[in-house]
């Protein structure tokens, strides 16, 4: 079986991919690790010639902006790795299997549920592979820590993640963050961090001529924005039922539940995200943790949705000093959403900067507040 990097030279050879210095220093990086591992499970001169002091080679947590090709390599790195014992989840999808473990233990353990969960995720298990490694609630972060010390330096599985943000901005801000940070020098003590901040947005060339303003709504305005959600996912249509969900910290002891989560991807409603009492630590919240919102079903609204309105304003300033990438359905164009009542006239920035987030000059910005 060939490896990640003569995969990744090969899908350059055919256009398939443009050359990236950055992506090329990943993929090296990957086919290193690649051979530590299959070199411990053959043995012979192979494994004494890539031996190393420590019993488990050193992970890989590949960081950087959306589309900059990190899942890619990562799809390259677990297809082509010679060794079984190797699994590949998503981290919101791992976090509520861990969550579904802990409950478990804590039935039939009297003691610590932490080190008999670790076992059972570490059992036949070498390499564990994650996409999007991010943290959006305190359960997660008050777990994190330990799980993760249990796993990589007790259990000996080597970890590869991705991640868009640095393990020193993860969880940033967050409650009870002092808990967290032990984490965070776990990874950096343990994984090797590569950067993969090219000048090229790939996944955005997938969306490239899409809209993202449609309206009226209607199947055909659902079925674009579905087919939006997909490209910029890469997660496989026909099996759209089992997107994964999240619980996200809004602060507080608070969370919001984010029906479809995944890549710094999010959907949520219109209902839910303005007619039910939220405010902007919510939407702050949402602007940092996710790089594209989904908002589908917005209503036009008249005098009597002056709080719904107030509230959309809200979340639409948080999303654009975040750089938020917005796709929408609504009933109306940004100009008719709102055409009278109590801050009708301040309404008509939000509509301004809906029309500037339509630009391609804005969906090119990257992630995060303006330096």
């Amino acid at each position: 079986m060939s490896g990640v990097l003569s995969r990744y030279e090969r899908l350059i050879a055919a256009g398939e991919l443009r050359p990236d210095p950055d992506q090329r220093r990943a993929a090296e990086r990957l086919d290193g690790l690649q051979k530590e591992l299959q070199a411990e499970q053959s043995g012979g001169l192979l494994g004494q010639l890539f031996a190393r002091k420590t019993v488990r080679p050193q992970g890989v947590y590949m960081v950087g902006g959306v589309g900059r090709g990190k899942s890619m390599l990562m799809d390259l790195f677990h297809a082509s790795l010679g060794i079984a014992e190797k699994r590949r989840v998503h981290f919101h999808a791992f976090m509520q299997e861990v969550h579904a473990a802990l409950r478990e233990a804590r039935k039939s353990e009297s003691g610590d549920p932490i080190p008999p969960v670790a076992e059972k995720l570490a059992n036949g298990l070498k390499v564990l592979a994650f996409d999007e490694m991010v943290v959006n609630n305190s359960a997660d972060a008050m777990i994190m820590s330990r799980l993760f010390t249990q796993l990589i330096c007790e259990r000996n599985v080597t970890i590869v993640t991705t991640s868009n943000r640095h393990p020193t901005e993860l969880y940033k801000d967050g409650l009870n963050r002092e808990h967290f940070l032990p984490f965070i020098d776990l990874i950096q003590a343990e994984l090797d961090v590569v950067e993969l901040d090219g000048p090229t947005d790939y996944r955005l060339e997938r969306i490239g001529g899409m809209q993202t303003w449609y309206a009226p709504m209607g199947d055909e305005a659902t079925a674009k924005v579905r087919e939006a959600f997909f490209r910029l996912t890469d997660y496989p249509p026909e099996d759209a039922e089992h997107v994964p969900s999240a619980e996200l910290d809004v602060g507080g002891g608070r969370t919001l539940y984010v029906p479809k989560s995944l890549k710094g991807v999010a959907v949520f409603s219109f209902k839910r995200l303005c007619q039910q009492p939220r405010g902007a630590p919510d939407y702050l919240a949402i602007a940092q943790a996710y790089h594209t919102a989904f908002i589908v079903g917005i209503p036009q609204m008249d005098k009597s949705m002056r709080n719904e309105a107030s509230r959309f304003v809200t979340l639409i300033d948080a999303l654009y000093e975040n750089r938020v990438k917005l796709f929408a359905t609504a009933a109306a164009e940004p100009e008719e959403l709102y055409p009278a009542g109590d801050g009708a006239f301040e309404f008509q920035r939000t509509v301004s900067r809906l029309k500037e987030m339509q630009s391609d000059e804005y969906m090119a910005l990257g992630h995060g507040v303006a330096d």
